[in-house]
């Protein structure tokens, strides 16, 4: 595998250029370059990046045509009100994959196919298992699924025509200190609704854990949907205590009115993380160390405790006009 030329969408991002910078250092990997909106947030020593917006088809076309990858990583996804509102993000998303993965069924080097994906893929309807595995049907009940599921189905549409094998990682939600979450936007407000009515578990993923695995990924060349979710659980209730935050239980006719708030405060609540707040997320993760040797290490409990110690944005009034 030696010299291998990987590509990675979405190298801009916090996760993607946490998963350039583990690539660099692995001798598997010969050319390493990336495309995204934005240029990464990390210091790359060897890969290379060209500044490429989802909408400009043709020239992600060009790029990835021309580069010619023998692994594509396509972690190019916009999460509802995380960098860009529910509108925006679902265009940008399914720009992005149908650019990309086109345009990978065209390169011949290609080998492997690695896309970043969610556990809200398999929805949260009623009578639906808490923690489904990989087995367990695609059902989203939210747009944040509905937008995985169709970047799933076009990388395996796109992985069966050329003949290569498809890495689905469904990640449980991703927070990090520098990862635009609005689950982690909402838990550090100082004022935090929970369900009265219930109060269900979920689970996350911290993103050096995530960039680990989407590496691993990389290499193991895995045809399968792999979940990949941090150890334990933690309810609502339980991360608002641990962040010293105020809970305010809500029954049910409140949460629009409280949505509505949040959205005027600048932090929206996504149809997912609703459904997160009701219904809990949870899956289960014991395939993801024998399918990839790799598997999350960090708690999900450490994980909301670390959300809680970042530090907070500090503004700095300018400087008054000195005569």
């Amino acid at each position: 595998m030696a010299g291998q030329r990987v590509l990675i969408s979405g190298m801009g991002g916090e996760l993607g250029s946490r998963v350039a910078s583990l690539l660099e250092e692995t001798s598997w990997v010969g050319e390493l370059t990336g495309i995204d909106a934005d240029p990464p947030r990390r210091r790359l020593r060897r890969a290379t990046f060209q500044r490429v917006p989802p909408a400009q088809h043709d020239r992600i076309v060009d790029t990835i045509r021309e580069f010619d990858p023998h692994v594509l990583v396509h972690v190019a996804t916009w999460e509802p009100d995380a960098r860009a509102g529910t509108g925006t993000a679902k265009v940008l998303t399914d720009d992005a994959a149908m650019s990309v993965l086109g345009a990978a069924a065209e390169c011949r080097a290609l080998q492997s196919i690695v896309v970043r994906s969610g556990i809200e893929i398999y929805g949260r309807a009623r009578g639906s298992l808490t923690r489904p595995d990989e087995d367990t049907p695609v059902n989203p009940t939210s747009e944040y699924g509905r937008m995985l599921a169709r970047i799933e189905a076009t990388a395996c549409t796109t992985g069966e025509r050329v003949g290569v094998p498809v890495t689905r990682l469904r990640f449980a939600p991703v927070l990090g200190p520098h990862v635009p979450s609005p689950l982690g936007r909402v838990l550090r407000q100082p004022v935090v609704p929970f369900s009265l009515l219930a109060d269900p578990p979920f689970t996350v993923v911290h993103d050096h854990d995530a960039a680990i695995a989407i590496a691993a990924a990389a290499a193991h060349r895995v045809d399968a949907p792999v979940n990949i979710v941090a150890p334990g659980s933690i309810s609502t209730f339980q991360a608002i205590r641990r962040g010293n935050r105020i809970p305010i239980p809500l029954i049910g006719p409140e949460w629009p009115l409280f949505k509505r708030m949040s959205w005027l405060a600048g932090v929206p609540i996504p149809d997912h993380v609703e459904e997160l707040f009701h219904r809990g997320r949870l899956a289960d993760d014991s395939r993801a160390k024998a399918l990839l040797g790799v598997a999350p290490e960090t708690e999900t409990v450490a994980v909301i405790d670390l959300l809680h110690a970042w530090e907070s944005v500090i503004r700095i009034p300018a400087r008054r006009a000195v005569a």
